[in-house]
C-alpha cells in the first residue's frame, strides 16, 4: 500500500505534462485507509488537495 502512495505521489520523471497531466486523484476503501499510517495519510491528502487547487478536482 505505501508503496502505491509512494509511486503516485512521486510520479514518473519521464513524463510531459504538468501535474495536471499525469496525475489523478487517489481515492482508497475506508479499510486500506485504516491500515495507512499517519504519514502515509497526510501525503495523500496532501496530493488530493494539490490536485483541487490545480486542477479542479471534486471531493
Amino acid at each position: 500500500m505505501l508503496a502505491c502512495v509512494v509511486a503516485a505521489l512521486v510520479g514518473c520523471t519521464t513524463a510531459k505534462g504538468g501535474f495536471c497531466a499525469v496525475s489523478s486523484p487517489l481515492r482508497l476503501s475506508v479499510a486500506a485507509i485504516d491500515a495507512l499510517s499517519d504519514a502515509e495519510v497526510k501525503a495523500l491528502l496532501a496530493h488530493n488537495r494539490k490536485g483541487e487547487r490545480l486542477c479542479g478536482w471534486k471531493p
